[in-house]
């Protein structure tokens, strides 16, 4: 198996199981939609669809061998296989892990911790302030832009109702 071939699999994977299991989970659809609003589920389920397009795309460009030219086939029996296996792991334990600390802290905070998690995941050791600046002012960036200009309400969680944010 290629590297992006794993990688195509799970990005597929990743957004076809949030827009099948946990935006109708975690999103409600209210039961009257005014006809000039957009529903509350159509930006995340657009971003999981486009997401599972481009994982799709991936694995076909991944069989058809259009992968980057130097990719090498995965080790199976050396680390780099358990290294990749680990953090994908990892990676599925930070989701969860955000889906639980969402109505406990809210959406900013989860997604700032979410965020710094899939930068120590990747690897990434040598720019610890650009991975600190991107972890707290992306979420907040999104969280204005999807509140302000969109209009798209996110779930607030115990401590941000609290702190006011």
């Amino acid at each position: 198996m290629t590297k992006p071939l794993f990688r195509g699999l799970l990005i597929a994977a990743f957004f076809a199981l949030v827009a099948a299991v946990l935006i109708p989970v975690y999103v409600p659809r209210p039961a009257f939609i005014p006809g000039f609003a957009p529903p509350p589920d159509m930006w995340p389920r657009t971003v999981a669809l486009i997401g599972t397009g481009l994982g799709l795309l991936a694995i076909v460009q991944a069989v058809l061998g259009r992968g980057l030219p130097n990719e090498e086939l995965i080790e199976t029996d050396g680390a780099p296989i358990a290294t990749m296996v680990l953090r994908a792991l990892g990676a599925a334990a930070a989701f969860a892990g955000f889906v639980l600390v969402v109505p406990l802290a809210g959406f900013p905070i989860a997604a700032m911790a979410l965020t710094g998690l899939c930068i120590l995941l990747t690897g990434e050791r040598g720019h610890v302030l650009w991975a600190l600046a991107i972890s707290i002012l992306g979420p907040l960036l999104l969280l204005t832009f999807f509140q302000q200009a969109l209009g798209t309400q996110f779930p607030k969680g115990m401590l941000t109702t609290a702190i006011g944010i």
